[in-house]
């Protein structure tokens, strides 16, 4: 394991200082889970992301297709939209823009790299998204985690359980202030999550009619919370989309980790015929 190379890049932002930070590690074909996990955890940024040969069968283009793996502090998630992001740069600065294709335990997911400005943006698409209904106790057990008043929530944005690779409970906040305002039960939220297989708490502002400000909880991941989300990204377009706060075909701005220090910015797109989103942005290595 001393030998393995594993790089570090923050994604959805051009600035090392902003975004998401992410562990890479192109060749983890020599790395079991214990050694993954113990990577992840002795880097301890919210994934790490591991890739090793296709499966057979996955198809896409000669030498631009993998298995990834993603690997919080505490535990293997099935997805992870800014590690793959971060995944999809790295690999773009070596073998060039271009498509990929990732085999991930949520399923398939394409990723396109391209140049634009001198710099490598990388846009992945989800697998087929869904969202489901919260019960009462349990809303109202995440409410008293957060220290939320019910009255704080934003009417427009019903509470539900997004997915689009991991699952997210989606809850929108009435004002910008108490966005915030984030300081909640750590063990208490955890808990929850983990008796509902929730990755975060995708906590939402709307700032326009295409413009967002988010911030996600991450306890289960061991984190207090994730700077950038590319899965809960995703996981909220479909939800916006079938509530009809957006267009069926739509381009969204999400704003991310400017309450922590590390501003960054998901573009998150919607294409009419197709239930898949797309979520995009840059990354960039971490010296």
């Amino acid at each position: 394991m001393t030998d393995t190379e594993v790089l570090r890049y923050t994604a959805f932002s051009g600035d090392p200082n902003g975004g998401n930070p992410a562990g890479v590690v192109l060749d983890a074909s020599g790395l079991d889970d214990a050694a993954m996990l113990e990577i992840a955890a002795g880097l301890g940024y919210s994934e790490t992301a591991f890739l090793t040969a296709p499966p057979e069968g996955l198809g896409g283009p000669e030498g631009r297709s993998f298995t990834a793996r993603y690997f919080s502090p505490k535990a293997e998630v099935p997805f992870c939209g800014h590690a793959t992001i971060a995944t999809a740069v790295a690999l773009g600065e070596r073998i060039g823009p271009g498509e990929l294709l990732l085999a991930t335990p949520a399923g398939t997911v394409p990723v396109s790299v391209t140049a634009e400005d001198g710099r490598l943006r990388a846009t992945l698409t989800s697998v087929e998204p869904h969202t489901e209904d919260i019960g009462d106790a349990d809303l109202t057990e995440a409410l008293a985690a957060l220290d939320w008043p019910r009255a704080d929530l934003d009417p427009a944005f019903p509470p539900r359980i997004a997915y689009a690779g991991a699952r997210h409970l989606v809850l929108g906040a009435a004002t910008r202030a108490r966005l915030a305002d984030l300081d909640y039960d750590f063990a208490r939220l955890e808990a929850l999550m983990h008796r509902l297989d929730l990755t975060t708490v995708q906590l939402v502002h709307r700032a326009g009619p295409a413009e967002f400000h988010v911030r996600d909880p991450f306890p289960v991941g061991g984190v207090v919370e994730d700077p950038a989300t590319g899965a809960a990204a995703a996981a909220f377009g479909a939800y916006a989309r079938e509530l009809g706060l957006v267009p069926d075909e739509a381009e969204l701005t999400l704003h991310q980790g400017a309450d922590m220090g590390r501003p960054g910015v998901l573009t998150v797109e919607l294409r009419a015929g197709d239930p898949r989103v797309r979520v995009g942005g840059t990354a960039v290595s971490i010296a």
